[in-house]
């Protein structure tokens, strides 16, 4: 929503009753549209931002509890959102396979020596792998054999 969306939200109803009991006050009568306008002014918004949000608060609220109808058996409205979050078995899932994966992992990192188990740390475990040619550098090896051993 936007800002003036937000301050009609917060300060319509607010301000519609000032200028009401102003205008009482005064002897005036106020149509519609005229009220519409001084909202407008007074809040600082688009005269259609308030004429859109009056229609908004004008509805009345309804119970997600309610029952959609007597044909449903008693169904509520509530059953009727669809819930974005993973399922538990998706969950349950997830957490089983990554579990097995960082076992093969460390299974897998177990059998190199130190020297593999470095290059494929710095190749392929960080968010921002090192190059061949760095790794090469600091191992005092030529980017070809820091290939081959990664390919290993």
């Amino acid at each position: 929503s936007t800002s003036s969306q937000k301050s009609l939200f917060f300060n319509m109803r607010r301000v519609q009753a000032r200028l009401e009991r102003e205008s009482q006050a005064a002897g005036e009568t106020l149509d519609k549209h005229q009220l519409r306008q001084m909202i407008s002014t007074e809040i600082g918004v688009p005269l259609h931002d308030v004429e859109m949000m009056e229609g908004r608060l004008s509805g009345s609220d309804y119970s997600l509890n309610a029952t959609q109808s007597v044909e449903d058996e008693g169904r509520e409205w509530i059953d009727a959102l669809e819930d974005d979050s993973p399922q538990a078995a998706e969950t349950v899932e997830h957490s089983h396979d990554t579990e097995q994966l960082r076992e093969w992992l460390l299974f897998a990192m177990n059998a190199l020596n130190e020297r593999e188990r470095f290059i494929v740390r710095e190749r392929k475990l960080r968010d921002q792998p090192r190059t061949l040619e760095s790794l090469g550098q600091e191992l005092s090896l030529s980017k070809e054999r820091v290939r081959q051993l990664e390919a290993a």
